[in-house]
């Protein structure tokens, strides 16, 4: 199937748990990687106020959006059917409902929270936005949502993927908890047992501003590299919707089997869409769990 192609097979509701995923060969070195939590002397985030513009209104972009406003950021969400479709969401995330050119326009932040296979629809729209705007990516590339995409199935990073169908450089964030993990589970910092997200980029300032933002949302930030090992926390691997420690995650990065993978997201998506209505938030965790350790 070409790339964007719509696939033929029915797809959980938009409530789904499957849905709900931000939307969860030899083992690599992975030595060279930056593996950090390291709080930086830096002027806190909570006291920088920042314009950011959100396209994507579902389970992930919308708690992006409720918990950065609740921050004190300025925020804009947009979604494909226009903002009168959600402005009743906006009233209630206290954010405000635009388009998708008025959320692009004078921020410092893009977080694109959309089904994967839509992202080439969004490069004229990327044309007019300042090469300095942070852009955040927090999708996941899923075959029976998606259509086949060769690139991305035969091993091209799904986040170097999206860049090069914006034509910008992106940080990889936010696509590796479940719905539910990132609406319910957020602790304060220095909380014991904090939840932990990936977030990998190039560009360190950039990256830097990703992690601030996540670590406000709730969860500690691990450095997990550049976007070219960003394979390491899509669908089907140990850092994938596991719900782990910084000290886990850094593990569970460095153990990922890039070729297995795939095959771990099939089987999985298969057993929670077989499963739908039964499994708990809980059953789904500890299946990612058993099924990439």
């Amino acid at each position: 199937m070409r790339s964007g192609a719509s696939p033929t097979r029915s797809i959980p509701p938009a409530s789904s748990p499957i849905l709900a995923w931000p939307n969860c060969a030899t083992h690599l070195t992975y030595s060279h990687v930056p593996l950090t939590t390291e709080r930086r002397t830096q002027q806190p985030m909570e006291n920088i106020h920042m314009k950011i513009g959100i396209i994507g209104a579902g389970n992930i972009g919308a708690t992006v959006a409720k918990k950065l406003a609740a921050s004190g950021h300025d925020v804009k969400l947009a979604n494909s059917r226009g903002p009168e479709t959600i402005r009743d969401l906006a009233r209630d995330l206290g954010v405000a409902a635009v388009s998708k050119e008025q959320a692009v326009d004078d921020v410092d932040v893009i977080v694109l929270s959309i089904p994967f296979a839509k992202y080439a629809d969004l490069a004229d729209l990327f044309s007019r936005v300042p090469t300095g705007v942070v852009v955040i990516d927090t999708s996941n590339y899923y075959p029976f949502r998606d259509g086949a995409i060769g690139e991305v199935d035969h091993g091209k990073p799904e986040s170097v993927w999206v860049s090069e169908q914006i034509g910008r450089p992106v940080i990889k964030a936010w696509n590796a908890v479940l719905s539910h993990t990132f609406s319910e589970n957020g602790k304060p910092e220095s909380s014991p047992a904090r939840i932990a997200v990936p977030v990998a980029g190039d560009d360190a300032k950039a990256k830097e501003i990703a992690m601030q933002l996540v670590r406000i949302t709730g969860f500690d930030a691990l450095d997990a590299g550049t976007l070219a090992e960003s394979w390491r926390q899509q669908p089907g691997t140990p850092a994938y919707c596991t719900e782990l420690t910084s000290d886990e995650l850094a593990s569970a990065l460095a153990t990922a089997d890039k070729a297995r993978a795939p095959t771990n997201r099939e089987m999985l998506i298969k057993e929670f869409m077989a499963g739908y209505g039964k499994l708990t938030h809980d059953d789904m965790v500890m299946r990612n769990r058993a099924v990439t350790a």
